[in-house]
């Protein structure tokens, strides 16, 4: 597996080698390390992808480049494609999971 390099918090010297893999590392890493990850992805929610009123669309096209899918035929074939690998994503974190 692929470790950064370096310190995830330099003031604890905790580098990210120190960090072991899976449910572990929920209690290594410090508490303003996940304050700073719950507010980024606050920030994103909040300000960032505004709700338009229709299911995945957020103005922002793929990847957040681009505009909106205006084909109602497309934009189902995606939504329907984010929901399959939304599954599996859960899938494969709860195999994960059971694994450690």
């Amino acid at each position: 597996y692929f470790k950064w390099p370096g310190y995830l918090s330099p003031s604890m010297g905790l580098k990210f080698a120190d960090v072991p893999n899976g449910l572990a590392a929920l209690s290594k890493v410090p508490g303003g390390g996940w304050g700073q990850i719950v507010a980024f992805c606050g920030y994103y929610e909040l300000f960032v992808y505004k709700y338009t009123g229709k299911p995945g669309d957020y103005g922002k096209g793929s990847l957040g480049a681009g505009k909106s899918i205006q084909d109602a035929e497309l934009r189902k074939k995606k939504l329907n494609a984010e929901l399959a690998n939304g599954r599996l994503a859960m899938a494969a974190i709860m195999g994960m999971l059971f694994q450690d």
